[in-house]
């Protein structure tokens, strides 16, 4: 039997994002609340009981264990209660209230790609959906499927496959298996002193194949910003056979088949493994926070940076309500937060010209630079001290700050999207109209900030934090109305439906708006060619 979804002795809450043990306790909950009511003006929040595995309404699976798969396959409880949804605001809603009603009826944890077509061939047959399962962060309803017109629901769960399998040091690229999580992949390449340097938010649990098969978007503010930028060949198991694409550092032959596999969604089949570029650590780095009283100067500098061809690895933008909620500063100001680093030689120069344009639009460092050389040992600042180090610690700490706000009735999510620099003011105040409008009509409140996690020289990716206290029992009706505001405003400048978080099932009606029919055709016929029974993750993209 699959082993119940842990790190160790630390089981998965079944609802929530991360760690059981991980759930601020009351005490925490109510300064939460406290800062809540404080800082944004919502009204008493209340602070609700957390919900467990026995409050849990999980239908009776409506399949049976294969015989031949029994070694890989469960119907345990708690097995198929934490593989039922992703980390949405909607998922974890859905968790706390105790409505597992889309529950998997199997879970599957194959060991090897052999198992993984066996499991595929069996589902082939028997009419039964097949749902991949990575590390289950996502947060537009990737994973979940209600099974109608199936035998069932299998979730496969790739974690057991988890190894980085070869590592070529001279072209610098690994191959590794699609279970292997960010901090996997980190230890195994420790050995050969080098590094995947791909960060999502979800870089704790999230997996390789998951990466490849949403077109994660990591910490690279430019130039790597996607894990396409990393990818050199995929290897998937399709219900029509293996798929595997040529191992190239580029190549101008036809187009590039590894495009059907980044960004499939688990909709043509089960990626197992892929090669991908790693580096050693780098030694030289620097980095800086601009403050900025005036944030379209801000949002000036930033465009002027990246147009410059400065490529930081950080630029990251906060407007003062992004400032604020990650507890930066408290004034008013809009913060860029930069960071340069090489692995050949000292960036100093490149972050003395960014902070020169930064001054040409009134932005200002008090702090000044931080310049670390560790080929020589000289770390001149610890990274937990900067406001670079607070952000960092904040990006990876807020999805739990998300389970806690749930349970008090408050309703947080994000979005996240492209647009040309052109066109980025008109959509910024259509947003802040629409959303906050939409926000103040259905919960009589609502607050919402802005950031740029990926600059590039045509335009920001801009992400949205939201948050409004919740009608309890009434969240996703209001939710659903909030998110079509948002959806709506962004297709209707321009702008692209996601950037990084991938179609799933939420942004599917909006993502058939953006693409060309002709494509989503063509993508239509790939999947008759690979899934001809459509059983691979059904509902998800197309």
């Amino acid at each position: 039997m699959p082993p119940v979804p842990s790190e160790g002795n630390r089981p998965l809450s079944v609802w929530a994002w991360g760690y059981e043990d991980r759930l601020p306790d009351d005490e925490e909950r109510r300064e939460l609340a406290a800062r809540v009511e404080g800082m944004l003006g919502f009204p008493e929040r209340p602070i609700l009981d957390y919900p467990s595995l026995d409050d849990v309404d999980l239908p009776a699976p409506s399949l049976s264990v294969p015989d031949e798969l029994a070694d890989v396959v469960t119907t345990e409880r708690r097995a198929r209660a934490s593989h039922t949804y992703g980390k949405g605001y909607r998922d974890i809603v859905r968790g706390f209230h105790g409505d597992f009603a889309a529950a998997p009826d199997l879970v599957a944890r194959p060991r090897d790609e052999a198992d993984v077509e066996s499991i595929i061939a069996w589902a082939a047959e028997e009419g039964v959906a097949v749902v991949p399962y990575g590390g289950g962060t996502s947060v537009v309803a990737g994973v979940e499927c209600d099974g109608e017109g199936y035998a069932g629901v299998l979730s496969l769960d790739t974690r057991e496959m988890d190894a980085v399998l070869d590592v070529d040091t001279h072209s610098r690229s690994a191959k590794i298996q699609a279970g292997a999580t960010g901090p996997e992949i980190q230890a195994q390449l420790a050995d050969h002193d080098l590094q995947l340097r791909h960060y999502p938010q979800s870089y704790e649990f999230s997996t390789f194949g998951g990466w490849v098969a949403t077109r994660a978007g990591g910490h690279f503010a430019t130039r790597y910003t996607h894990i396409d930028d990393f990818v050199e060949s995929v290897r998937a198991v399709t219900p029509a056979g293996t798929l595997e694409t040529r191992r190239l550092p580029a190549s101008g032959a036809g187009p590039d088949p590894n495009r059907f596999l980044l960004g499939s969604e688990g909709a043509f089949g089960v990626i197992t493994e892929g090669w991908t570029r790693v580096q050693p650590r780098p030694p030289h780095r620097g980095r800086a926070t601009v403050r900025f009283d005036d944030f379209w100067a801000a949002v000036d500098a930033t465009r002027e940076m990246v147009q410059a061809r400065l490529y930081p690895a950080n630029c990251r933008l906060l407007d003062s309500n992004e400032a604020m909620l990650n507890e930066l500063a408290f004034d008013g100001s809009h913060l860029l937060v930069l960071g340069f680093e090489s692995t050949d030689h000292p960036v100093a120069d490149d972050l003395d010209r960014a902070l020169e344009i930064a001054d040409d639009h009134g932005g200002r460092c008090p702090d000044g630079p931080t310049i670390e050389d560790r080929t020589t040992g000289d770390a001149a600042t610890d990274r937990e001290a900067t406001d670079e180090g607070a952000w960092r610690d904040s990006f990876f700490e807020g999805p739990y700050l998300f389970n806690a706000l749930v349970s008090m009735g408050v309703l947080v999510d994000t979005f996240e999207t492209a647009v040309t620099w052109d066109t980025f003011p008109d959509l910024h105040e259509a947003l802040s109209e629409n959303v906050l409008g939409a926000m103040r009509e259905e919960c009589g409140a609502g607050f919402m900030s802005c950031r740029f996690t990926h600059v590039y020289e045509d335009g920001p990716a801009p992400y949205y934090t939201l948050l409004a206290p919740a009608d309890v029992g009434n969240e996703l009706d209001q939710w659903r109305t909030i998110k079509r505001a948002a959806s709506d405003t962004l297709l209707a400048h321009g702008a692209t439906i996601t950037h990084h978080h991938a179609v799933g099932r939420v942004h599917r009606e909006h993502y058939h708006e953006e693409a060309p029919d002709a494509y989503l055709e063509a993508l239509r016929s790939m999947k008759r060619t690979l899934d001809p029974e459509g059983i691979m993750n059904p509902g998800a993209l197309l």
